[in-house]
């Protein structure tokens, strides 16, 4: 017998510029040789913004890969740069539902997968989880790679009150819940007393090896005598990543004399919100400290990773029970590592324990000038602490996979949990 999961993902190539790709994709390339066949359920393409081929490739041939109808309300359904706020509940993606449904019933009637598996942040995709699997009555996995509520967010109420109830319906159905960080299980077994612990688990974020290997090949040696450069790879929110109380302190060490262009330059890559952040360095006046740098392909970034002299984190304490993804791609990296964030988050506490202990807190400008100061000194003294060999090799994706492995076997009936014979193959 051949064992399949139905996986349902809004983030996959060709996507572009989101972290959450490597989590689906990963997956998906490395379940088969687990005894494992996904069958990967996404949206078309036109719902993706920012999409590309690089990735492409690394979809593995014999993968059933599906995209179904879907359109993105901010684009496709607005007129004038404005569109109705019910047709982005609960969130932009909404439409992906009327064509993922149908599209998710055909695969399971074709292939009889044994298991449901879905990934948020895009409150559709669980939703659309929930449903084949109320229709199927097939366990379902359900993955947070971010919890999906809290106190203020979405910031919306209605928003909220909505992912809230797909939450609760999440919760109540799934057969196991998997979070990226401990907190976040902290977050939703306080939430959720009433249901039993072994419910929840983590499975962390991570990286993959014959990525950085591909990339190590672009990977050029920098320029001698060019400025020490410190590179934030992704995006920046206004809020969870908030560049305030960092740009307030590079412009105060500017005016010191502290730092200087000729010395320091920081290389934000791919904000996604380069006309907000271009405003504040404009006011801070630092833009020749610090520049926007365009989105580039997912090795590309890599490779800048692999080269660059020090790599910049930022995570609001409002995120505590949250990892960026990018964090294991630091760690292989294995370059020194600012890390702007609350000593008391789950962020924070992985570096502590991978032996990076170069953090600052991201809201408070008179610390930040302290530990970059620091952090520059013993960068540019080849002294900054790097991640262990250890932490690296534990956060492999190749890892990560076979621990998901390990998760689907556990949700089927003894009966079921046997090894795979056979695979098809089906693209969209």
């Amino acid at each position: 017998m051949v064992k399949r999961v139905l996986m349902v993902a809004f983030h996959f190539p060709p996507l572009r510029g989101s972290s959450g790709i490597q989590r689906a994709l990963k997956f998906v390339q490395y379940l088969p040789a687990l005894g494992w066949q996904p069958l990967l359920l996404s949206a078309h393409p036109r719902a993706y913004v920012n999409q590309g081929p690089d990735q492409l490739a690394e979809i593995p041939p014999e993968a059933v890969v599906k995209r179904a109808f879907a359109l993105d309300s901010g684009r496709h359904l607005a007129w004038r740069g404005r569109y109705l706020g019910c047709t982005a509940w609960p969130d932009r993606f909404v439409s992906w539902c009327l064509g993922a449904v149908p599209a998710g019933l055909s695969l399971l009637r074709k292939y009889r997968p044994q298991v449901i598996w879905s990934t948020y942040p895009i409150a559709s995709a669980t939703l659309i989880g929930y449903l084949l699997h109320k229709l199927s009555g097939l366990p379902w996995v359900v993955d947070f790679r971010d919890p999906m509520t809290d106190e203020f967010y979405p910031r919306d109420p209605k928003v909220r009150a909505i992912q809230r109830w797909i939450e609760r319906k999440a919760v109540h159905n799934a057969a196991l819940v998997v979070c990226t960080t401990p907190s976040a299980v902290v977050t939703y077994t306080t939430r959720y007393p009433q249901l039993p612990r072994q419910r929840f688990t983590v499975l962390e974020n991570g990286y993959d090896e014959e990525n950085f290997r591909s990339a190590g090949a672009l990977a050029v040696t920098p320029a001698a005598g060019r400025p020490f450069t410190l590179v934030h790879s992704g995006i920046i929110y206004p809020s969870e990543r908030d560049p305030v109380p960092l740009f307030r302190a590079l412009s105060e060490l500017k005016a010191s004399g502290a730092v200087s262009a000729s010395q320091l330059q920081i290389v934000l890559r791919a904000t996604a919100h380069d006309d907000y952040v271009g405003r504040l360095l404009a006011e801070h006046g630092i833009a020749d400290l610090v520049s926007l740098a365009p989105p580039v392909p997912y090795h590309a970034a890599l490779a800048e990773m692999l080269t660059v002299d020090g790599l910049l984190l930022l995570q609001a304490s409002n995120c505590n029970h949250q990892i960026p993804a990018k964090l294991y791609e630091y760690l292989r990296a294995r370059r020194p590592i600012m890390a702007l964030t609350d000593a008391a988050g789950d962020t924070a506490a992985t570096l502590r324990a991978a032996g990076v202990d170069t953090i600052a807190p991201l809201d408070d400008s008179a610390g930040i000038k302290q530990g970059l100061l620091h952090f520059l000194q013993l960068a540019r003294a080849g002294q900054a602490p790097l991640p262990s060999p250890a932490a690296v090799a534990a956060a492999s994706r190749q890892a990560r996979t076979a621990e998901l492995a390990r998760l689907l076997d556990s949700v089927l009936p003894q009966s079921l949990a046997l090894p795979a014979t056979a695979s098809s193959t089906e693209k969209v």
